[in-house]
């Protein structure tokens, strides 16, 4: 017979200990109300029907096509091996040439000097797929080239069919295929074996955001479409299914999906805002310019405002969710707390996610420009100049705005957290349904066992 609680106050029926129990051991943390279930579904099922019907409208079908320039990424490639790779004097194979005036104070001179006195790499090179599968070519390596070849390792190869036959194949990068799937394979590995059920679903919204993003996002904006509507339709839909099939469909999950449109939708105004009044072009390197050279109605400011919302989604997700689920498992420690207590006690934890999170973004982003700011650091430049220079001033407004969303999304998703769930505290129908429930088990299970 199970022993009734120890109280300090009056003991209440065995029964009804036995149920006090249950219900904090078993039930609900924080029952939400039939009522408060109606007001979020208003809020979230026109939401998801819009994000849907912006996916129908604006749906690309496919990428264009366009005549390819053979620049960049722009090239037909194939896979190739290397087969043999000889030694060779570079002066015999003619890799690089003085300058006719014999000048070697210019860098470039000295390196021609270098490397017509240094040792080459003459490789052999088969064409493993396509039309021209068992081709071989020969590509010479010069010695202080970056990418040196080895014997038996997997290559990218450029095809340019109009150029002549001799000339029509290089390589162009090192084919890195089997140590990134074999890394991936190790990532899903680590991720299902730490979080089981939630690490599949974590995958499986992975996957669910790469398809939005390829076949969706990319296409829509190659297409002509607006990128910052793309962009914000793509990453609602994004969020919606990451943060419901992470954490299943509860008003806990709701809160946060709130949370976070709401710091979305600064993040775009903010972005707008000083995107447009920095005059940001966003064509500022090789890939860029490729990209509007090659579809030349893209807006790339338009772009460049597109990547800072989806490169704040990821970061967002996880604020919002751990500052709902931090306010919840509040209010389940102290069921008394009312929603000013429970957002000051929120807000304080936030706050310590707010600097851990906002130097992890600017981190980030430092270290995606570590080679630019080298070359600003070897030219002496000063900080005004390189700050106010495009390419460094596109990551300071995407890293600030995102931030100012970021820490935005710590009070705006706590306040609503703690409102919901401070009002099902008394007197709701969803928490004496899930009251009652527990009720009747426990007095079923006491008098089986009596």
């Amino acid at each position: 017979m199970t022993s009734p609680q120890s109280d300090p106050a009056p003991q209440p029926p065995q029964g009804h200990t036995h149920t006090h129990a249950h219900t904090h051991s078993h039930g609900p943390a924080a029952p939400v109300s039939r009522h408060l279930r109606k007001v979020i579904a208003a809020v979230l099922i026109p939401f998801a029907t819009a994000v849907v019907v912006g996916l129908i409208a604006f749906w690309p079908g496919g990428v264009p096509d366009h005549e390819r320039t053979g620049v960049g990424f722009d090239r037909q490639t194939q896979d190739g091996k290397v087969v043999q790779v000889v030694k060779v004097d570079c002066a015999d194979v003619n890799a690089a040439q003085v300058p006719p005036t014999g000048d070697t104070s210019t860098p470039s001179g000295r390196e021609a000097v270098n490397e017509q006195e240094g040792e080459c790499a003459k490789a052999t090179i088969e064409v493993t797929s396509g039309e021209d599968k068992g081709r071989r070519f020969v590509e010479v390596v010069q010695p202080d080239a970056p990418r040196q070849l080895k014997e038996g390792q997997g290559v990218v190869v450029a095809y340019a069919p109009d150029a002549p036959r001799d000339l029509q194949y290089s390589v162009t990068d090192v084919n890195r295929k089997v140590p990134m799937a074999l890394l991936a394979g190790i990532f899903a590995l680590a991720v299902v074996l730490v979080g089981r059920m939630r690490g599949v679903m974590a995958l499986v919204a992975l996957a669910v955001s790469f398809t939005v993003l390829t076949l969706f996002i990319l296409p829509a904006i190659l297409q002509g479409s607006n990128p910052l509507v793309v962009a914000v339709i793509g990453a609602s839909a994004i969020m919606l299914a990451a943060l419901y099939l992470c954490h299943g469909v509860t008003a806990r999950t709701s809160v946060a999906v709130i949370g976070t449109l709401i710091s979305l939708l600064l993040i775009g105004l903010l972005g707008s805002l000083f995107i447009g009044w920095a005059s940001l072009s966003g064509n500022t390197d090789d890939n860029t310019g490729l990209i509007h050279g090659l579809y030349p109605d893209i807006d790339m400011s338009g772009l460049l405002l597109a990547g800072v919302i989806i490169g704040s989604l990821g970061v967002l997700d996880d604020v919002t969710v751990t500052q709902t689920s931090a306010v919840w498992e509040l209010h389940q420690a102290d069921p008394e707390m009312g929603w000013k207590r429970l957002y000051r006690a929120g807000i304080r934890i936030g706050r310590d996610h707010i600097a851990s999170v906002v130097n992890t973004l600017v981190l980030a982003y430092a270290g995606a420009a570590l080679p630019l700011l080298l070359l600003f650091s070897i030219a002496q430049s000063s900080v005004g100049t390189v700050a106010n220079s495009e390419l460094v001033a596109e990551e300071i407004v995407r890293t600030l705005v995102g931030s100012i969303g970021l820490v935005a999304s710590v009070p705006v998703t706590t306040v609503l957290a703690a409102l919901v769930v401070s009002a099902d505290r008394a007197g709701s129908d969803g928490a004496q349904a899930a009251t009652a429930a527990p009720t009747r088990t426990g007095r079923g299970r006491r008098r089986k066992t009596g």
